[in-house]
């Protein structure tokens, strides 16, 4: 049975194990940088809607993406060849958490956006000056089309969110993220809960108790704290 946080008390989790059968561990704390980034650690999320205490999830099974098994197919290795898409990193992070958060429609994978509320943009927002959370940003010329951002700890990715507002913006980002992740030698991307879209870009299902022997090593690695800049040649994300 989910345990009851009280905000403010001891950042402390149970066990991911006693999550229920939904992947429900925990309910209320805060989304303070402390906690967020403990429960990261543990394998475990923050996933609410608004007027909802802060619910905290651990799923069996657990959906990831190894960095080498990111499947490009062929219309999306067009596209980013001639797509004329511009992609950064951590050059508007609070663009693209508003993005993910606002409401859309025909947006696979994306989700309703309605989840992110503002006390979880503020939150992600901490984060990212924190030199935790990061995004990533596809442009038409000076127009934001795309993105998604997420949490870095150690070699690990934790994706929280993706947005389109023009067709493969966000595959294009995701792709240059985890090419970008396998040249800092990333071992996993974390993407949470299993969908569609994410399976067609090569995400699996795998057993909770490996997902967290696996975080536990990735989290060995030295990591990439701060401000992330592109550092890939274009033509790295589709050989």
């Amino acid at each position: 049975m989910p345990i009851l946080m009280p905000s403010g008390s001891e950042v402390l989790f149970p066990p991911p194990e006693t999550a229920s059968a939904e992947g429900l561990l925990a309910i209320g704390g805060d989304l303070g940088s402390e906690r967020l980034l403990e429960a990261y650690r543990r394998g475990i999320f923050p996933w609410y809607s608004a007027g909802q205490p802060v619910l905290w999830w651990s799923p069996d099974p657990r959906t990831v993406l190894f960095p080498q098994q990111l499947k490009i197919s062929r219309s999306l290795r067009k596209t980013l060849r001639h797509g004329g898409f511009r992609v950064t990193l951590d050059t508007a992070f609070r663009a693209v958490i508003e993005g993910c958060a606002a409401p859309r429609r025909n947006s696979p994978g994306a989700g309703a956006g309605t989840w992110i509320t503002a006390e979880m943009r503020d939150a992600y927002c901490r984060l990212h000056a924190e030199g935790y959370a990061h995004s990533v940003e596809t442009w038409q010329g000076n127009h934001l089309v795309g993105g998604l951002y997420g949490v870095s700890l150690g070699g690990a990715f934790f994706g929280e969110s993706m947005f389109s507002l023009a067709t493969d913006a966000s595959k294009v980002a995701l792709a240059h993220l985890v090419r970008q992740l396998e040249a800092w030698n990333f071992s996993l991307i974390d993407c949470q809960v299993a969908s569609a879209h994410l399976f067609s870009l090569g995400a699996e299902e795998i057993p909770r108790s490996r997902f967290l022997a696996l975080l536990a090593a990735a989290l060995k690695a030295p990591g990439r704290h701060g401000a992330w800049k592109l550092e890939i040649p274009p033509a790295a994300t589709h050989p």
